[in-house]
């Protein structure tokens, strides 16, 4: 059971929070005193059980739908209030090499990756606007930045992602909202778990600090970003791969 975290006036939505990364970063930002709210999409009894389990509420929503998202922000808005950090962690592969992908998973992987970004910005993007405060956090990744074979969709959402938090950045500086990325390497979750042993050993001897992310290594990031007095800090990306990739 998750300690109960004292509760403040700044509300976090948490898209994808549910589960691997998006279930550290939610649980990190209650212990740090924020109100949480997890989205998820797909699976209502790890939603529950996650719940039940954290004491953080949950709320499904198909991040990749533009109404839906805007209809589901506005309920949240007025049953909670105003969406004061939004961290967008909702994502899902569709592998398999550009020549072979169909239409379709490129479409789904660039709708529910990088455009739901663009969806949830649109919606909470006024309201913050007003207030004169906001902290967004894309959650990014290093395929993003170096490229991965099988992963076309995937690191051209990715990509887009961290073009899309440098241009919004510049366009909110001065109303007090930030926005920035966070691109992990390889994260100890269920989806890196299910890669072939023997290929996950040569992934791990590419890695300097010799082992796989844990996913509150990335949830510290969040935290860090998300921070009243980080308002100086906006249109970056933030890289969590223990060195494998320093560009």
């Amino acid at each position: 059971m998750i300690a109960a975290a004292p509760t403040t006036n700044r509300l976090a939505l948490v898209t994808g929070g549910t589960r691997g990364i998006g279930e550290a970063i939610s649980i990190a930002l209650h212990n740090e005193g924020y109100r949480v709210l997890a989205s998820f999409q797909r699976n209502h009894e790890v939603a529950q059980a996650f719940s039940e389990r954290t004491g953080i509420p949950v709320f499904k929503f198909d991040a990749s739908d533009f109404e839906a998202t805007q209809q589901s922000i506005h309920t949240i808005e007025a049953d909670m209030g105003p969406i004061d950090i939004l961290v967008n962690n909702a994502g899902i592969t569709r592998d398999g090499v550009m020549h072979k992908m169909s239409p379709q998973n490129w479409h789904d992987v660039i709708e529910t990756n990088l455009s739901s970004c663009f969806y949830t910005c649109h919606a909470v993007m006024t309201g913050m606007r007003e207030r004169k405060f906001g902290r967004i956090v894309n959650i990014s990744s290093i395929n993003g930045l170096e490229g991965q074979f099988g992963q076309t969709n995937y690191a051209a959402a990715k990509a887009g992602m961290c073009g899309f938090t440098k241009s919004l950045a510049k366009e909110s500086a001065r109303s007090g909202i930030t926005v920035n990325a966070v691109a992990p390497g390889y994260v100890d979750t269920e989806m890196v778990r299910a890669i072939a042993p023997e290929v996950l050993q040569k992934i791990i001897e590419k890695i300097p600090v010799g082992r796989l992310a844990k996913p509150e290594d990335v949830a510290r990031c969040v935290n860090f970003l998300v921070a009243d007095d980080a308002d100086f800090i906006t249109g970056t990306t933030l890289s969590v791969n223990g060195g494998q990739s320093m560009a």
